[in-house]
């Protein structure tokens, strides 16, 4: 059972420095890590929960783990993970990222943020409320989380995503962020990688935004008239589904350079500008509601090929809507209150490496929520996980 269970993803976790200090230390720190991510697999929710479930697996993790102290208590788990360090934790998180997911040219990497919304000391007072920016990486038909930084509120995401950047190897991969991070230095630091950026273009930068957005209306105006003096790639697409159609209109142009050289200039590698368009109509009533939005993009990725833009926003579109509403739904993170030193972001990461064990798991057709109730009642099939 040792050899099983050490053999997988655990064992990028052995090495984690213990912080804390003295001659009194009853629980291994590794034994807690390795509990504790198990727990959260198998549904455990807080530290309380882990503790608990700890207790009634005891007979079968002594069979694993040295337990010198017994099952620790939930105030154990609760101090610990609080002053167990934060950097220290992603590393090894990232060592096990990079050891099982292939990084293959071509591939999406997603940034995005998002706050664990109880995660603050006080009702009245929430400036504490811890923010993570993540990446995501697809690997097959998924996405899993690949790396995580904390910030302390959502305007230093944009101190955040270029340390988050420097974590990944980017070569050949298409980095698409929402438009906190639509800045020169993320573009440079994207380009230095090796990697691809498609940016959403907003107020945040009206120079650009006004250089950009008349040019994109010029060129659809034009396509649409049928002129084809000037080169531009277009890409459409509908859905239907909960009561209504989209349709999705992508024109792409390389064209750049009538943004002029100033514009060019600041913007490292910028090859080609974007026009997304989403109409939304609604079927469920008589009224036929109609609405459109219309989003800019600079990209560094070259030609007119509408439908790798269309497929890179699309992709990140569905970070927003899949994997953090899987974290809310499957593992209720929003409601969780640990808020204790790094505990917050300890705990948040261990609910995204059960995600990622989760996901990756192919054995049986289900969703993560049965899946964590399958872990919890088999001990055969959360040994699997665990060894993948």
């Amino acid at each position: 059972m040792d050899a099983t269970a050490t053999s997988g993803f655990l064992r990028f976790f052995r090495d984690v420095s213990d912080p804390r200090t003295g001659n009194f230390i009853t629980h291994k720190l590794h034994d807690l890590i390795v509990i504790a991510i198990l727990a959260v697999i198998c549904g455990a929710d807080g530290w309380t929960r882990i503790a608990f479930w700890g207790r009634c697996k005891a007979k079968w993790l002594s069979t694993f783990l040295d337990l010198p102290g017994g099952i620790p208590s939930h105030d154990t788990f609760s101090r610990v993970f609080a002053l167990l360090d934060p950097d220290v934790f992603e590393r090894c998180f990232l060592n096990w990222m990079a050891a099982v997911v292939e990084l293959s040219a071509g591939r999406l990497v997603s940034i995005d943020g998002k706050a664990i919304r109880r995660s603050f000391e006080h009702g009245w007072d929430k400036s504490g409320m811890t923010h993570l920016v993540s990446a995501f990486v697809s690997q097959a038909e998924n996405r899993v989380v690949f790396s995580q930084l904390a910030v302390e509120d959502k305007s230093n995401e944009i101190v955040a995503i270029p340390k988050l950047l420097d974590l990944l190897d980017l070569k050949g991969a298409v980095v698409t962020i929402d438009a906190i991070g639509c800045q020169r230095e993320v573009a440079a630091r994207i380009v230095a990688g090796g990697g691809d950026y498609v940016l959403p273009v907003k107020d945040n930068q009206p120079n650009l935004l006004n250089k950009t957005q008349p040019l994109m209306n010029d060129l659809v105006l034009d396509h649409a008239k049928g002129i084809e003096a000037t080169r531009v790639g277009y890409f459409e697409q509908s859905e239907s589904g909960h009561g209504r159609l989209e349709t999705r209109r992508v024109w792409v142009s390389d064209e750049v350079q009538w943004l002029g050289k100033d514009v060019l200039a600041l913007w490292p590698g910028l090859s080609s500008i974007a026009l997304i368009e989403r109409t939304r109509q609604d079927l469920g009533d008589y009224s036929g509601k109609v609405s459109v939005e219309r989003q800019i993009y600079i990209s560094s990725l070259k030609g007119i090929d509408a439908r790798a833009v269309a497929g890179a926003v699309r992709g990140h579109w569905s970070v927003e809507n899949n994997l953090h509403w899987q974290l809310d739904v499957s593992f209720d993170e929003d409601q969780n209150r640990t808020r204790k030193g790094h505990g917050a972001e300890n705990y948040s990461r261990l609910c995204r490496i059960a995600l990622n064990l989760l996901k990756r798991d192919t054995s049986i057709k289900a969703g993560i929520k049965t899946k964590r109730l399958n872990a919890g009642w088999d001990h055969n099939y959360l040994l699997r996980l665990i060894s993948q």
